[in-house]
């Protein structure tokens, strides 16, 4: 019994040491061996968000491809693999065993294989050679807002552009699965996360496809046609500062990132500061008028052109004035008013606020790279700085800040922040806390101003749009030299407007750098806001129905709201051509005009004319029309020109 007892104690330490030793040192390998007979471990990530204009249309989107990977380890015949994987993914045999010859661990040896070719590799059924799904980024308008958008690089995460910028938001969860290999496994796949738990969040812009495309369109010809190193143009809705285009060229398609450079996907109208110029000047005069130190009708001497200060020598490029109002000054695009309006600021004031309307910092509009621009202490600043920041020099800015200043100046001189990414607020149509940078009064005043830029003898001319009221200010900026040495010959050319003046709805701001025809901003950025301009009316169902002819405009009863906005633009055609009279007056008595009753030689047609420009035409011969019957337009052929007895 003792034998016995004693063989059975043995045979049962023996199978516990047995177990102890299976279950507990073999026992992470035994496991791993199981489970890799029934499950697999696979790396997961979740598709990348979208990019959608603010109509919901996919500007980039995330497509899956699968690529083909070997693990040298796990092949037991290398040559067979070869041989039978290279036709699959279109290699030589030999090219292939070259490509992973002394290679060890895993090697990926194909990218974005089809369907077809992914289900014949899977057929192959050769350990060691496996197929991984990964997420390629696609742009299907390929240029459109090109350097905006930005592109994501191989490793998956944004490179430039939104794309950079909200590479967090966008980025899909990454988590590592254990996927069942049998199907009587597949249970397990319950309380797995699903594709749509891990996908990134979708980023909606301001941007609106159709606006982007005519601002693109209109740009691309004026590049060209100017020879314009770079061009930019950027849209703003003045109720919300929503940027609704924001367009660059030459043009990038992030499809092809590989193919280009820093110089072209660079988003510049964040990144690049430059000096404004005579864009500047709307700025300055609503400064002017908010401190009082000016008014619309205060007479400054510009000094036929030419003013030698004790500083440097400040010119009127292309004109030579004696005494012009404050509303002539911005009209002619004069450096030596605008000069003198800045002295009587001060550089406390005016750079208080230039600081409000944002420059000198950020706006925070969320693009990746946007420059702070230069802004220098006022304590740095002399009294030619003043001077020269008052026309738009010794200042450096971005597009987006000309931008955002011009739209506050539209909206009455509240402070719009542009913003380029849709948010539940602003889709709700809420806007941000009023902040007010200007008076409503003063802000109004410079817009008419600005009025007079384009429909009046200012150089805007190039901006006008029949039958609409546009407010638009040019600029034509010198830069820098090298190393900062003075200033060379190279230009930036620009214009900003505001569309309808009188109701503004939009800002376009253009901007042409080193054009090599002219550097002269009403020649070459006017034209190209009046095309975008005319279009974005015209699709958002602002552009007045009228025929643009010697033909009679199509009439329609007018309702309450267009009688009163008629009444008020009569008596302002009315005080324009009073104040031109008085001017003319003034002339006449100092002998620069003929008398009065000197006989016309000649009376322009005026048939077809907007009530503006007939106005202007009769003041500009001393005549002050009366105003008979309805509309905005002159139906009926001039009157042949007056006699000496019956004037």
């Amino acid at each position: 019994m003792y034998y016995v007892i004693a063989l059975f104690a043995l045979l049962w330490f023996l199978l516990l040491g047995r177990a102890f030793y299976v279950q507990i040192f073999k026992g992470p390998w035994l496991s791993e061996m199981v489970s890799g007979q029934y499950v697999k471990k696979e790396p997961t990530q979740g598709l990348r968000g979208s990019i959608l204009d603010r109509n919901g249309i996919t500007l980039a989107r995330s497509v899956a491809c699968q690529s083909v990977w070997m693990s040298l380890k796990k092949i037991d015949d290398i040559d067979d693999a070869v041989k039978k994987l290279a036709p699959l993914i279109h290699k030589t045999p030999q090219a292939l065993k070259s490509e992973i010859e002394n290679k060890r661990g895993r090697r990926r040896v194909a990218i974005q294989v089809d369907d077809a070719t992914a289900a014949s590799i899977q057929a192959l059924k050769i350990n060691g050679i496996e197929l991984e799904t990964y997420y390629k980024r696609v742009y299907p308008y390929r240029h459109i807002a090109g350097q905006l958008i930005g592109f994501v690089g191989r490793d998956g995460h944004g490179q430039e552009g939104i794309e950079r910028s909200f590479d967090s938001v966008m980025q899909g969860e990454s988590v590592t699965q254990q996927i069942p290999t049998i199907a009587a496994l597949q249970i397990l796949n319950e309380g797995l996360p699903s594709p749509d738990d891990l996908r990134g969040r979708d980023v909606r812009l301001t941007i609106d496809l159709q606006v982007q495309y005519m601002a693109e369109e209109a740009l691309q010809n004026a590049v060209k046609g100017s020879g314009a190193k770079w061009g930019g143009v950027l849209v703003s809705d003045v109720a919300t500062g929503e940027v609704l285009a924001w367009a660059q060229c030459p043009f990038f398609n992030p499809n092809n990132s590989g193919l280009s450079n820093a110089a072209i996907y660079r988003n510049r109208l964040a990144a690049d500061s430059l000096e404004p110029g005579s864009t500047f000047k709307p700025l300055l005069m609503a400064a002017a008028l908010e401190e009082k130190v000016i008014s619309p009708e205060s007479s400054i001497y510009c000094e036929k052109g030419l003013w030698r200060t004790k500083y440097a020598n400040i010119r009127d490029d292309t004109h030579s004035f004696g005494y012009l109002t404050a509303t002539e000054i911005i009209a002619h695009s004069s450096n030596i008013g605008s000069a003198k309006i800045g002295l009587k600021l001060g550089t406390q004031k005016y750079y208080s606020y230039l600081t409000k309307l944002g420059f000198g910092s950020r706006t925070g509009i969320g693009v990746n790279g946007e420059s702070r621009g230069i802004l220098r202490a006022p304590k740095n600043w002399s009294e030619l700085d003043l001077m020269s920041t008052a026309f738009g020099q010794s200042v450096s800015v971005t597009g987006v800040q000309m931008l955002q200043s011009y739209t506050t100046l539209a909206s009455g001189g509240e402070l719009r922040p542009v913003k380029i990414v849709l948010d539940e607020e602003s889709s709700s149509g809420l806007t941000h806390p009023e902040t007010r940078v200007f008076s409503e009064r003063a802000a109004r005043a410079v817009v008419k101003m600005m009025e007079e830029t384009v429909d009046g003898n200012g150089t805007g001319s190039k901006a006008r749009i029949p039958g609409v009221r546009v407010a638009g200010k040019t600029g034509t900026a010198q830069k820098a030299g090298p190393r900062g040495r003075g200033y060379s010959t190279k230009r930036v050319a620009s214009f900003g407007g505001i569309v309808p003046a009188d109701d503004p709805k939009f800002v376009i701001y253009v901007l042409l750098d080193e054009p090599s025809t002219t550097g002269y901003g009403g020649a070459i950025a006017a034209p190209v806001f009046q095309k975008v301009a005319s279009s974005l009316l015209a699709y958002s169902g602002y552009l007045p129905d009228v025929t643009f002819s010697t033909q009679l405009p199509k009439t329609k009863p007018l309702t309450a709201a267009q009688k009163a906005r008629q009444e008020k633009d009569a008596a302002y055609l009315e005080s324009i051509a009073r104040y031109r009279e008085q001017k003319a007056a003034k002339e006449r008595k100092a002998g620069k005009i003929p008398a009065k009753d000197t006989p016309l030689s000649s009376m322009p047609d005026l048939a077809g004319m907007s009530l503006r420009k007939a106005m202007e035409v009769c003041a500009r011969h001393g005549v002050v029309p009366e105003l008979q019957g309805d509309g905005a337009f002159v139906s009926k052929p001039s009157p042949p020109p007056p006699t000496p007895s019956s004037r």
